[in-house]
This record gives structure tokens, C-alpha cells and sequence, in this order.
């Protein structure tokens, strides 16, 4: 058990001095430790603004069988105190979008047009990542995913299918699945983060005759005024009250970053607000959209909550907790009971995971808050936490049996260090996202994925199309695997399998990870395994490795208040052949900084 510490303290050593290195010079590093409670002159800090002041919005809801999602430069007020603040956001919302909901099993069909305008971190974007260009500061591109969605590979919003101000494109999604908690992002080549952060994000409700979301749901579940979606965010702002992108001067501005923890917590696009409630049961859906952070969520009172499901569906039976962690591009949907509380008392939603090495070096700290709930005196929804959620009668099936893999693939999750500024290279599998050494699945078959995760921090790994259940999580010697097996030069290829390498007994999934996922939280040093079925094409209704066009767009009109970008060409990512076809999918790392460089593969479902 004492070799992983070994290896987080190499690494330690390795960013301590890379670090050292840099900070000799860099003027405005004290030379003594700091004293206690004097922020690290090494970030850039939020300014004091007061918590729970503002009331936690209502997202407003979209439904229709053909909708438009209308991305378009805002500005948007974060806090009572705060100014006006540059943003993006979705059909008319000054930050992200609407929740849309839709009926499993109906198709849903939605004009994705990009109306954006200078981009708020315009100062922020690098263009030495996948062929970024200096244009996309004024004219920034963007690219619809809807995460969860078993979508046909030309409506799945490649990260190289880019729209442009002034285009659109129609995406088709079957929605042949369950019902579930989905979400939809922008997923542009090399400014994912830079797009997300500035409010391209949104959630998807997909509902079922067992789920309804109406007041005589089946399930027994609230709805209506007691089922609340919440976008959990964390966010730094600048001294005059704009969201920023930067966390350290560190690096300088229109670098790349490897990530940062926020100061301040953002629900629904405030900061720190309060939500009266009344008293009884809540369903919250939530989702962690932060760029970087996992969380350690639970109640200041340390009152217990229930987990009624995943990313796509519900669990058998609720879980009761105190806590979770919830990684980002995750989902969690959570039954609160407030009736356990008198009137006029509060409780607030809080964190208190560490933040990983790399960014506690640099002084950063646990964002430890994110809203307030205040009790009413007031009766609300006053049904029982139900028994069971799958397996009865008026209930869909029960959760069936993990499948037994017919293949077994082990793919590696790591961060070369050069001395460079900033020294850490976000890798999968060794290599970069142009790589031809794609991962090619083939359709029909049950597969084991070993995810070895070499670092010494959690990463969330995200499958585009499929879904899959968790099997386990062991511990893994990494000084003795990489001894073993030499890391050689990013650009190679590096997937040996750790099974001689293993650490302890296998860790299975907390119960409230046992349902079906899309993105699995692999912690560091770990060797986190999942089981994943390919589905046929005959089963999907769809080729899911037909090649598609790597964009046709056509001028959306009008635009009454934007030029239309008079070069509709689409600039295909590096590595890539202009004008060339697409095929196939992406999996990557959901910590955006990570996705935009270079954790982010392609791979392929082909035929058996």
C-alpha cells in the first residue's frame, strides 16, 4: 500500500520543481510562507461578494418534437452585487440553456444555429490546440453533443463538425433508450472549456410512461414545483465582476491550462443563492458542470438524502446517504426531505473534496458552498420515499446482471511531465487525439474496459453512444507497473495491462453507482474496470460507423443583429484532411481543460 504514496510523491517532486523553476521568476511570489488566512499571491481570487442573497432560478422548460437551440452571445448578472457579466447562452437565456423534456422512444429533432458573437475569454483562447484559430476569438465556433444521447454519429456533434456564427445544422436523435437525466453541451474542438464556461451548457429530461414527471407519476415521485433541476458550477470572476477563465499568473493569459478549482459556487447561474422550500420531499436533478472539480456533496446538518438513480435511470431502490462524490459531466438524482426540519431553519449544499496536488501547490482550496435551502412554513409534497423503483408491478424491469465480457481492453489514463510551463501533458493511452491508433470495438460484443489511471488524481471518463455498468475499482502499485513497463514518448502507444500490478482487493461501486452510466469517475492510481455492450446497428436503427459529412452548413436567416461569416468553410481540427469524411466517436476525459488537450481519443464501433 506504501507504492502509490511513493509515486505521488515523484509526481509531487516533479511539479514542485517544474514549478520552482517557474516561480524564480515570477516577482510576486512571497518569499516566506504565508500566514494564516492571506490568500496565495500565485491565483487570481473572486472578489467578496454575500452569500445567499439571491433567490436559486427556475430553469424554463422546452418541449416539442422539432425544437431550435439558438447559442448566442449574452451578458449576465451572476449576483445582485455583481455587474453585467459577458456570457453565452441558449434560446434567448443569458446563461445556458432551457431543460428540455422529451418522451423516450419519440424522436426529437433540433436545429442547432450558432449566433455567437465575440467570445467573452476571446484573450483566453490558445490557438497552438487542434488547429484553433486566431478568428474563433471573434467569430467562435461550436459543436451540439448531447451527452447520453444514443445518437447517430452525424447528429452526435464531433468535436471536428463545427459550426460557425451564421450556420446551423439539424441533428436527429432516435432517443431509442431509456429514460434518464441527459444534458447537452458544446463539444468545439479546443474551446470546449472556453464555450462551457461561458454557459453552452443545458439539461435533457428524458421521460417514460414508469417516470412522468407529472403530479400522478407512477413512481410516486414529486414533480412539478417539488422537481428542481440544478446545474452545479464553481467559478472565479475578476475584480470587476467578470467570469474568468484564468486561475493563476502562472500561466499567461491565452495559454492552456491544466485546471483550476473556483472560489465561488453557481447554481442555476447564480452565485450562492437561497431557495425557500416548503416541507416535505424534493427531487433535485442534479449535475456537476464544472469544468474541473470533483465534489464531495452533502448537507451542513449532515442530514441523510436519498439516490434514487444515475445518468439513465432510475436505481432498484433508493440509497440513503450522507455524502457522494459526483464528478463532472455526472448526474445524480437525489430525494431531499425537508419535513425533517422546522420552519425558518436552513441547510445549506456543501463540499468539502480536497483539491488535487497540482492545484493545492498553487494555494488553491475546497469551493466549500453551493446554495442554501430555507424551510417554510408551509406543507408540500408529502408522499413516502418509495420502497422499490424498479422490479414491481407499474415499474419498469429490474436492473439486470452485469453481462460476462467476451473482450477484454485496457486503456491507460495519464500526464507526462516535461519542464515546460504548464509541465503536466494530458494523455490517453499515450497518445493524441490524431492518432490513427483508435480503439475499434466491434458491434454485438460485451467488453471489459480496464481504465488505468497512473496519476494521482481522479479523471471522469466519458463513452460517447454507449452506456455501462461499473464493475469495480482496485488499487494499483504504479511505481512497480511503470517500472515494468517503461512510458515511453507521448505519440506511442502505451496500453500493457496491470494485472500483476494490483494493489488490494477489488472496491465495487458505491450502491448508488450500480446503475447504467456514460461516464465513470476513475481516481487516481486506481485500476477502475466497467462492463459495456456495443450495440448492432440493427439494434440502434442506425449505422453507428457510417461515415458523414464533416459539415454541409447553410446560412441560418435572419440575423438581424450579427454578420453572417462570409467563409462558411469548416476548419478541421490538426491532423485531420480538409473536406475529408468523418467517422465514429470520441471518448475523453470530462475535465474540459484535459479534453481540450490532448485527453480525448477517437474510436469506432465496425462491423463483426
Amino acid at each position: 500500500m506504501d507504492r502509490p504514496i511513493r509515486r505521488r510523491h515523484l509526481l509531487r517532486g516533479a511539479t514542485a520543481g517544474v514549478l520552482g523553476a517557474t516561480l524564480s521568476q515570477t516577482p510576486l511570489v512571497a518569499a516566506d510562507p504565508l500566514p494564516p488566512g492571506v490568500d496565495s499571491p500565485l491565483l487570481f481570487h473572486s472578489p467578496k461578494v454575500e452569500r445567499f442573497v439571491d433567490e436559486l432560478p427556475r430553469l424554463p422548460i422546452l418541449r416539442g418534437s422539432e425544437i431550435e437551440l439558438i447559442a448566442s452571445t449574452t451578458v449576465h448578472r451572476f449576483h445582485r452585487d455583481l455587474p453585467e457579466s459577458p456570457a453565452f447562452g441558449y434560446n434567448g437565456m443569458s446563461y445556458l440553456g432551457p431543460v428540455i423534456e422529451h418522451r423516450a422512444g419519440q424522436p426529437l429533432t433540433a436545429t442547432f444555429i450558432n449566433r455567437l458573437g465575440t467570445h467573452p475569454f476571446a484573450a483566453d483562447i490558445d490557438t497552438t490546440l487542434h488547429g484553433v484559430e486566431a478568428k474563433y476569438r471573434s467569430t467562435p465556433p461550436s459543436s451540439l453533443h448531447l451527452h447520453g444521447g444514443v445518437t447517430p454519429p452525424e447528429s452526435d456533434g464531433h468535436p471536428e463538425q463545427l459550426v460557425f456564427p451564421g450556420q446551423d445544422i439539424v441533428h436527429r436523435f432516435p432517443l431509442r433508450q431509456d429514460a434518464g437525466h441527459l444534458w447537452y453541451h458544446d463539444h468545439a474542438m479546443g474551446i470546449t472549456r472556453a464555450n462551457v464556461y461561458a454557459g453552452l451548457a443545458g439539461m435533457l429530461l428524458l421521460r417514460d410512461a414508469f417516470d412522468t414527471g407529472e403530479p400522478d407519476n407512477p413512481a410516486g415521485l414529486p414533480a412539478a414545483e417539488f422537481e428542481i433541476p440544478l446545474v452545479l458550477q464553481e467559478k472565479l470572476f475578476t475584480s470587476d465582476g467578470h467570469q474568468s477563465i484564468r486561475s493563476t499568473l502562472i500561466v499567461p493569459q491565452g495559454g492552456w491550462e491544466g485546471g483550476a478549482v473556483g472560489d465561488i459556487g453557481v447554481v442555476n447561474g447564480k452565485i450562492w443563492p437561497q431557495m425557500p422550500v416548503k416541507r416535505g420531499l424534493y427531487r433535485f436533478r442534479t449535475l456537476n458542470a464544472a469544468s474541473f472539480s470533483t465534489w464531495n456533496l452533502y448537507f451542513s446538518n449532515g442530514m441523510r438524502f436519498w439516490v434514487i438513480g444515475t445518468e439513465h435511470g432510475l436505481l432498484n431502490a433508493p440509497v440513503a446517504v450522507q455524502n457522494l462524490r459526483l464528478a463532472p459531466g455526472e448526474r445524480v438524482d437525489l430525494l431531499v426531505d425537508f419535513a425533517v426540519l422546522a420552519p425558518d431553519e436552513s441547510v445549506e449544499l456543501c463540499n468539502d473534496e480536497q483539491p488535487v496536488f497540482q492545484a493545492a501547490i498553487l494555494g488553491e482550496v475546497a469551493m466549500p458552498v453551493f446554495c442554501r435551502f430555507r424551510v417554510l412554513d408551509a406543507d408540500g409534497f408529502a408522499g413516502p420515499i418509495p420502497e422499490r423503483l424498479r422490479g414491481a408491478p407499474r415499474q419498469p424491469a429490474a436492473l439486470p446482471p452485469l453481462e460476462t465480457p467476451t473482450v477484454i481492453r485496457n486503456v491507460t489514463v495519464s500526464q507526462p511531465y516535461e519542464l515546460r510551463d504548464p509541465p503536466a501533458i494530458m494523455s490517453l493511452n499515450n497518445i493524441t487525439y490524431a492518432s490513427p491508433e483508435i480503439e475499434m470495438p466491434r458491434q454485438g460484443t460485451v467488453e471489459q474496459w480496464n481504465i488505468i489511471n497512473i496519476t494521482p488524481d481522479p479523471h471522469p471518463i466519458h463513452l460517447h453512444l454507449v452506456t455501462f455498468r461499473i464493475l469495480d475499482r482496485t488499487p494499483l502499485r504504479t511505481v512497480d507497473f511503470q517500472l515494468a513497463h517503461p512510458q515511453p514518448p507521448v505519440g506511442v502507444k502505451w496500453t500493457p495491462s496491470a494485472e500483476d500490478f494490483l494493489a488490494g482487493p477489488e472496491q465495487p461501486p458505491a450502491p448508488w453507482e450500480s446503475g447504467w452510466k456514460d461516464i465513470v469517475r476513475v481516481d487516481g492510481g486506481t485500476v477502475t474496470r466497467i462492463i459495456v455492450r456495443f450495440p448492432t446497428a440493427e439494434e440502434l436503427g442506425f449505422d453507428p460507423d457510417a461515415p458523414f459529412p464533416r459539415l454541409a452548413p447553410h446560412t441560418h436567416a435572419p440575423l438581424s443583429h450579427q454578420s453572417v461569416n462570409p467563409d462558411p468553410v469548416v476548419h478541421p481540427a490538426h491532423g485531420s484532411t480538409p473536406g475529408s469524411d468523418l467517422q465514429g466517436y470520441v471518448w475523453h476525459c470530462h475535465l474540459l481543460d484535459h479534453e481540450d488537450h490532448d485527453m480525448m481519443l477517437r474510436y469506432r464501433m465496425v462491423r463483426g
